[in-house]
């Protein structure tokens, strides 16, 4: 009897070692699925920021050429100005 309990916990401690290997590749592919998710996560973001950033970069553009133009506007209105203050 004492052989047929050593092969039945052999068994049953194999069968156990067998389901716990099962849950460690169910883990590992849990946590790929999940760093798979957070990888396209990251990229949509990178795309958003540099859409962002490439956003800023025009709205700085056109804000220096509003102030270009408002500096030419102002020297011409102060000439404007000064000739008709000579006359």
């Amino acid at each position: 009897m004492t052989i047929k309990n050593t092969l039945k916990l052999t068994a049953a401690a194999a069968a156990m070692a067998v389901m716990a290997g099962c849950a460690s590749t169910s883990a590992l592919e849990d946590v790929r699925v999940t760093a798979e998710a957070a990888q396209v996560d990251a990229a949509e973001a990178l795309g958003m920021a540099s859409q962002a950033m490439n956003t800023a970069n025009q709205a700085q553009r056109d804000a220096q050429a509003a102030l270009q133009m408002s500096q030419q506007n102002r020297e011409e209105m102060n000439r404007m100005f000064e000739r008709n203050m000579r006359k």
